[in-house]
């Protein structure tokens, strides 16, 4: 067990150190709104310490500061940006109003709005200041999609905002040596199965770009091919034919149960002819009350490491953190946040 565990244990220090190794070598520009926050700024002074990325610090100048005296941190070279006092302040407030003016919005309302840290810092990234944003130690996760949806918006041909843990469980043999991605745990609710569909093909999208490996995606239900008729498993069977008519270069299969989809001798008996059963390394949730379930039930009674939440769907990176989270789990946040960076602008001259 003792080496299962230092196994994984390398497996995860091994792909975080693939992440960093990545975000170093374009260093892109990220944005932390909660600027004041104590382990935002000790994760800020690390990010550029370790040359991982640009971190830029939003909020009253004078009070993120003091705070970081208060804490020990010298934030010379680390750039701050107070909205009130910021020269973009004029030009965003126009821009916002002109994004959402067929929605009602005012200059007044604008000027009110965008003064808010979050929706200071999301508009950076809209008009190309930074190239992505976290946020999430103090605020909601329903708090930094508002703006990202308002102003972000989704990427061309995606249709829904979704979210993916990392998952390094230690000891096990299941997923990819013990690494899986779970989606979705912390956005969609009830998604249709349009919409479960789009987040199995981001999902595996992620899988490639993030975490270099070859997806075999299961759609989980508390039915394996068949074996009980119901509209909520009729929801998952219908996402999964949708997936793979619209990519059929995935490997993607279901409806699985869970053991259906991660162990191989359930997988003999319950579904002998699918290509991902018993092998899966990505985990699609039929609806959010499941998938925060699951990865907060691994993450406590198997002790595994749980990276993100991340968001996937978004024209541009935003992604969200526990408040819970440590400043180490922030710094993760941003590489990975910077990477994503990368690949869109990698996509983008591509097309």
């Amino acid at each position: 067990m003792v080496r299962g565990i230092y196994n994984e244990r390398r497996i995860y220090m091994e792909l975080m150190n693939k992440i960093l190794e990545v975000a170093r070598r374009d260093k892109k520009r990220i944005v932390l709104p909660e600027g004041n926050e104590e382990r935002t700024i000790m994760a800020a002074k690390n990010i550029h310490e370790e040359g991982i990325a640009f971190p830029i610090l939003i909020g009253d100048r004078e009070a993120i500061l003091n705070k970081a005296v208060q804490i020990d941190i010298d934030l010379t070279g680390i750039e701050i940006v107070d909205p009130e006092k910021s020269n973009r302040l004029d030009k965003y407030i126009q821009s916002f109003y002109e994004l959402r003016k067929a929605k009602g919005m005012t200059v007044i309302k604008a000027e009110k709005i965008v003064k808010d840290p979050l929706y200071f810092a999301t508009m950076m990234v809209k008009m190309d200041d930074a190239d992505g944003m976290v946020s999430g130690a103090v605020h909601t996760t329903g708090d930094l999609l508002r703006p990202g949806l308002q102003i972000i918006k989704t990427a061309p041909g995606v249709s829904v905002v979704s979210s993916f843990f990392i998952m390094v469980v230690p000891g096990s043999q299941y997923g990819e040596e013990g690494m899986l991605l779970f989606s979705d745990c912390a956005v969609n609710p009830n998604p249709n199965e349009d919409q479960l569909a789009a987040i199995a093909i981001a999902t595996a999208e992620t899988a490639k770009e993030i975490c270099k490996i070859e997806p075999k995606v299961a759609m989980l239900s508390f039915s394996t091919m068949g074996s009980a008729d119901n509209d909520l498993v009729t929801k998952v069977r219908n996402a999964t034919e949708k997936v793979k008519e619209l990519r059929p270069d995935l490997l993607v299969d279901g409806e699985l149960q869970l053991d259906a989809a991660i162990v191989q001798k359930v997988a003999g008996q319950k579904a002998p002819n699918s290509k991902v059963a018993g092998r899966a390394n990505v985990l699609i949730f039929p609806d959010l009350q499941s998938g925060n379930i699951g990865y907060k039930l691994v993450q406590r009674f198997a002790n595994a490491e749980a990276i993100g939440p991340i968001c996937q769907g978004f024209a541009k990176p935003i992604n969200d953190l526990s408040r819970g989270c440590s400043f180490e789990d922030i710094v993760k946040v941003v590489a990975i946040t910077a990477v994503q960076a990368q690949q869109g602008l990698k996509k983008q001259k591509e097309n």
